[in-house]
């Protein structure tokens, strides 16, 4: 099995309906296990309204979809992760993005890549020397 840490971006991407990559490979992807940190909820919460707005789903359909794909990630809280791994987490993400922290913090925990779809993101990482992707 295969850890991936998932960041917003990409459930927002996997709730828009129709044809979704995101969501097919989270729903059928059955060698891969997904983690991402209790923030995750939040955010969702935080952007239901954009999320509905964007879909191109009914919200039955999307609520759904949100339902199918929280059934497949393992939640961590994020006291369970190291203060160590997300004092590094922060630095990596300070000028890019902190609200990512999280999720880089948990990619470090686990040892596990990181599905991200902010490109913006990524190579502000990838300057600092953090790699560790999944790619699609």
């Amino acid at each position: 099995m295969i850890g991936v840490i998932i960041d917003s971006n990409v459930i927002f991407s996997a709730l828009r309906g129709g044809k979704s990559k995101a969501r097919e490979i989270i729903l059928n992807k059955s060698d891969h296990l997904y983690f991402a940190p209790n923030y995750l909820i939040g955010e969702i919460f935080k952007y239901k309204a954009k999320i509905l707005k964007n879909s191109q789903a009914s919200e039955e359909e999307t609520l759904e979809f949100l339902f199918k794909i929280l059934h497949k990630i393992q939640f961590v809280n994020e006291e369970d992760i190291s203060t160590a791994n997300f004092i590094a987490a922060y630095r990596l993400c300070k000028n890019t993005d902190e609200k990512d922290t999280p999720f880089v913090a948990l990619s470090l925990e686990l040892d596990c890549p990181l599905w991200t779809r902010d490109i913006q993101l990524k190579n502000g990482l990838r300057a600092l020397g953090f790699d560790n992707f999944f790619e699609e």
